[in-house]
């Protein structure tokens, strides 16, 4: 995936509204696990939006392989690209297999609004076991989404997500209001499947020691820029750090990976 001079703004009608990225050039790596880190504000989730093709940019464009993605019917851009979303908002009473299910919509014929839950394929189902096995959770198959923990919602969230059998698989905040446990569950997850799967994985994350221990190239942003991009020990450093932060954190090395980490000062 290629990020050509990429810029955003939403319209609200109001004039000189500053722009929510702008002018953003680089490539994700086929394969890799890249990291957006930036503070509230930066830009990091509608870059997402953008690289999923859920918002048109304003200027430049966004190609998979030869082709720009807003050319790409949204169907068969479903079957390359998935998103996990920060937050799931659960309207119906849909179970963990509904929910998971859903992930084959865009390997199915006819339009969206034609398809309903019940007359999925042989190949379907089985896709979708193959997820939820993948995360664990077929011994929540018949709960509701709605009942389930944090946690657990997380991983039908990503099972939803490995159903498109997409390439890339982009991840918004996946530990959010998750504890320490879940943090370090859903985190060893990512990370194996995107070994197994071959995944390319871009994961926007405020936690600055999830985005150094499990990504391959860190891209901090402000302001809608990019300030640094390249691997951990390249872009988490004290003066980075304090450039896109505007403070002053320690730096060291993790004691098992050797990877820069983050904690406050004294």
């Amino acid at each position: 995936m290629q990020v050509d001079q990429v810029s955003f703004r939403y319209r609200t009608g109001q004039a000189g509204r500053p722009w929510t990225v702008e002018d953003l050039s680089f490539n994700v790596r086929a394969g890799e696990v890249l990291g957006i880190v930036g503070p509230n504000g930066s830009g990091k989730s509608s870059l997402l939006k953008l690289l999923a093709g859920l918002l048109r940019p304003s200027s430049g464009q966004i190609r998979l392989g030869s082709q720009s993605i807003g050319h790409i019917d949204p169907h068969l851009l479903a079957r390359s690209i998935a998103v996990v979303p920060q937050e799931y908002v659960q309207v119906f009473p849909f179970t963990v297999a509904e929910t998971v299910l859903m992930g084959r919509f865009p390997h199915r014929r006819g339009s969206w609004w034609g398809m309903g839950i019940g007359d999925e394929s042989e190949h379907d189902l089985r896709q979708a076991h193959q997820a939820m096995v993948e995360t664990d959770v077929v011994a929540l198959s018949g709960r509701l989404v709605s009942d389930l923990s944090g946690g657990e919602r997380q991983r039908v969230m990503i099972a939803r997500a490995l159903a498109q059998e997409p390439a890339i698989l982009l991840l918004d905040e996946p530990m959010a209001f998750l504890d320490i446990n879940h943090q370090i569950e859903i985190c060893a997850l990512i990370s194996r499947l995107q070994r197994e799967r071959q995944l390319t994985v871009v994961l926007v994350s405020h936690d600055l020691n999830v985005a150094s221990q499990s990504c391959d190239r860190v891209m901090m942003l402000k302001d809608g820029r990019i300030v640094r991009i390249g691997s951990p020990m390249e872009t988490i450093t004290p003066e980075s750090l304090r450039a896109v932060y505007g403070c002053n954190v320690v730096v060291d090395a993790h004691p098992s990976s050797g990877r820069p980490r983050v904690t406050m000062p004294a």
